[in-house]
């Protein structure tokens, strides 16, 4: 169970009013707002974070592996799908040795 505790924001004048007036229109209390915006705020950042740490480590296991797929590959499998033509799953290639890993 969380346990609430009081803290104090100083707001310029502007926003809070914005905050105060997005309240009214939307039947709810500035203190709900507020707390739902840092709520929000602090899940879409925590989430950003989780995405760059988890492209940090993709980045490193290439550099390690140098297994990759070229963007162009890509497009064109893509562009490939549902037609009469649709290409095979793409297999990375492995820069560091130059063979197709299977």
């Amino acid at each position: 169970m969380s346990t609430i505790k009081p803290v104090s924001v100083k707001l310029d004048a502007d926003i809070k009013a914005r905050v105060e007036h997005l309240a009214e229109t939307r039947k709810r209390s500035s203190h709900w707002m507020m707390r739902e915006a840092i709520r929000e705020y602090v899940e879409r950042e925590e989430k950003r974070e989780a995405l760059q740490q988890e492209a940090l480590r993709a980045w490193e296991e290439h550099q390690t592996s140098g297994l990759h797929v070229t963007g162009d590959e890509v497009v064109s499998w893509l562009e490939s799908w549902g037609s009469e033509n649709e290409q095979a799953a793409l297999h990375a290639t492995n820069s560091l040795h130059c063979h197709c890993i299977t």
